[in-house]
């Protein structure tokens, strides 16, 4: 979740913990969904059902989110 939030922030959907503002840091965004993707592949079979469905829940969320993020201005 910690890493999940952190892709929300840099997609600027949620406020910096820190400073509070909205800001967009889309390759940032991206290499922490990679980084959740590859944390899915290594831990497969390591997982309940209900791990699973979460994980690739959030993965497929956040990669709609970065697409939406690329294609609208701001």
């Amino acid at each position: 979740m910690m890493l999940a939030t952190e892709a929300l922030v840099a997609l600027g959907d949620a406020p910096d913990p820190v400073s509070g503002q909205q800001h967009r840091e889309l390759a940032h965004a991206s290499d922490v969904i990679d980084l959740l993707s590859l944390l899915r592949d290594k831990t497969e079979g390591h997982r309940s059902a209900e791990e699973n469905r979460a994980l690739e829940d959030l993965i497929y969320d956040l990669q709609l989110r970065y697409v939406q993020a690329v294609k609208s201005p701001g």
